[in-house]
């Protein structure tokens, strides 16, 4: 799927729950069973399925979805992302951001020197981290989403400027 700044990935689809065509949800927002007021919710490809919380389960949600009524159905969505539209979605204060809002952005250390993109942003939880690549860079670098490490997030200019830690990028060493 193309980036597209309007849709919001806000959780998964992990498989099947039950034979009725209940499916797993593992929601992606703060607040996590507030993905069923983002209903309709839509798929990579194109696909809208609406959302109805049945119950909390470990690690996530029961849910019906519309247009599934059993557990192979169910089963063939595994691993399908679900997207709510940017503007079904609570505003953010000014010191939070969505994840699709930092992927491309610039990355410049405080001395203004370009070091890359940002590639993606991950959690496993301990917190965002920011995956970033670059000419310069044999390979990705992960830099933790602090305030210390990340002190400017510019969207207007597309770009965040950084404080990585000594080492980390071998051209902004001297």
């Amino acid at each position: 799927m193309t980036e597209n700044q309007d849709l919001i990935c806000v959780g998964a689809i992990s498989g099947a729950f039950g034979v009725k065509g209940e499916v797993r949800i593992k929601s992606f927002c703060a607040n996590p069973a507030a993905i069923a007021d983002y209903s309709p919710l839509s798929t990579e490809d194109g696909k809208n399925f609406d959302l109805g919380i049945t119950r909390a389960i470990k690690g996530g949600f029961a849910a019906v979805i519309s247009g599934i009524d059993n557990k192979e159905d169910a089963d063939a969505l595994r691993s399908t992302r679900l997207y709510a539209r940017r503007e079904q979605l609570p505003s953010l204060p000014d010191d939070e951001y969505y994840h699709s809002d930092l992927i491309g952005l610039t990355v410049i250390d405080t001395g203004g020197v370009k070091l890359g993109k940002i590639k993606s942003v991950s959690n496993h939880g301990a917190g965002d981290i920011l995956e970033i690549t670059g000419a310069g860079l044999k390979e990705p670098v992960l830099l933790p989403f602090t305030r210390a490490a990340v002190p400017t997030v510019d969207l207007a200019s597309s770009r965040v400027v950084i404080d990585p830690p000594e080492g980390l990028f071998p051209q902004s060493d001297t």
